[in-house]
């Protein structure tokens, strides 16, 4: 699976927000934290906006912020408000697509490779990210030696 830029730098930006202890933060310092092209985070906050993740201000004092408690807002929320529904195949979800011959069970294995993908940005927080407390069952997945082999 390929995580775009675009979802990556949305989950760096909120986990930004996640650790601000007061007011809003500019869009430049978000972009600075994260080295993340400003006109582009721009467009990854309205849209975050636009999916209740954010909320904005203009002016001096002005800025951006979480919605909601960083320990209700997942990793897959995040990713939903920028990409879409997660993991569907040639832009369709995996269950309206109909097999044939010795590809017939391919449509089982893109589910299950969705519920995987689920089973951990759906159980990952922003306050677990920020603070470095994974759910247990990602730390372990992420403490296999095989996870960390490229290939």
């Amino acid at each position: 699976m390929r995580v775009s830029a675009k979802a990556d730098y949305a989950v760096r930006a909120a986990a930004e927000l996640a650790a601000a202890e007061q007011g809003p933060v500019k869009g430049e310092r978000l972009a600075e934290a994260q080295d993340i092209p400003l006109q582009f985070l721009e467009h990854i906050l309205l849209e975050l906006k636009h999916a209740g993740i954010v909320r904005a201000r203009r002016g001096a004092k002005g800025g951006y912020w979480l919605a909601r408690p960083a320990d209700d807002v997942t990793i897959a929320d995040v990713v939903r408000a920028v990409e879409g529904p997660i993991a569907h195949v040639q832009s369709a979800p995996p269950e309206s697509i109909e097999y044939r011959g010795n590809a017939q069970h391919l449509q089982e294995v893109w589910i299950a490779v969705r519920a995987s993908l689920r089973a951990v940005v759906e159980h990952v927080t922003l306050a677990d990210l920020v603070s470095g407390r994974l759910p247990p069952a990602v730390e372990e997945l992420a403490g296999s030696p095989d996870a960390w082999a490229a290939r």
